[in-house]
């Protein structure tokens, strides 16, 4: 399955991906809000895409690299904390930083918005940002995401245990916002385990 769009795709992770996920990810300010990293050496990054398929598999992670048509690989999205009965998950990017800042983040949120909405069916979003990553923050908030509330001692990252910030986007939210509207074009079919609702009913799209 590949989502592909103007300037990104998304696609699954494969080993090839290892050794640009290695270069972006031993970055300590990549990783700094993270409960992994930074990377230290190429098997942890392979060990990662090992991994992805059985949890596709079984609906706990839904991970995709965001491939820059000209750069390769910059970093990562992803589906986690997937409640089928419920219609939602948790959307996370991570870019190498050379990227943040590019408009790469709104690129990728949009095409896995149209993923998670308009093709498995589900109904929220939810997003998470620690309380001290305010750039985390603005940029959810500028996508149109919603801040819900603080979660205390959400987070454990090594030795250190973080508050985090819950923040929502609905689909109906979603359908409504220009984001909804940008290109993207899905080949192959979904993990049977993330299409959570494969007769719901779309929403009107926004016409021009």
């Amino acid at each position: 399955m590949e989502i592909v769009g103007q300037r990104l795709t998304l696609r699954y992770p494969i080993a090839a991906d290892a050794p640009a996920l290695l270069a972006h990810g031993s970055d300590p300010e990549v990783t700094r809000f993270f409960s992994w990293g930074p990377y230290r050496a190429l098997d942890e990054p392979l060990a990662y895409i090992d991994a992805l398929a059985g949890e596709r598999r079984r609906g706990e992670r839904l991970d995709l690299a965001i491939v820059d048509h000209h750069h390769g690989p910059i970093g990562i999205v992803g589906l986690s904390e997937l409640a089928v009965r419920d219609r939602r998950a948790v959307v996370g990017t991570w870019l190498g930083r050379a990227h943040w800042g590019t408009g790469a983040n709104r690129a990728a949120k949009a095409l896995i918005a149209h993923l998670g909405f308009a093709v498995l069916g589900l109904e929220r979003l939810g997003a998470y940002a620690d309380l001290d990553n305010p750039r985390s923050q603005a940029a959810l908030t500028a996508i149109g995401f919603r801040r819900e509330g603080l979660l205390r001692r959400w987070h454990r990252h090594a030795d250190q245990v973080h508050d985090v910030l819950v923040y929502s986007w609905l689909r109906e939210e979603w359908a409504g916002s220009a984001l909804a509207a940008a290109p993207a074009r899905v080949l192959g079919d979904p993990p049977a385990a993330f299409a959570v609702a494969a007769s719901f009913t779309p929403l009107a799209q926004p016409t021009a």
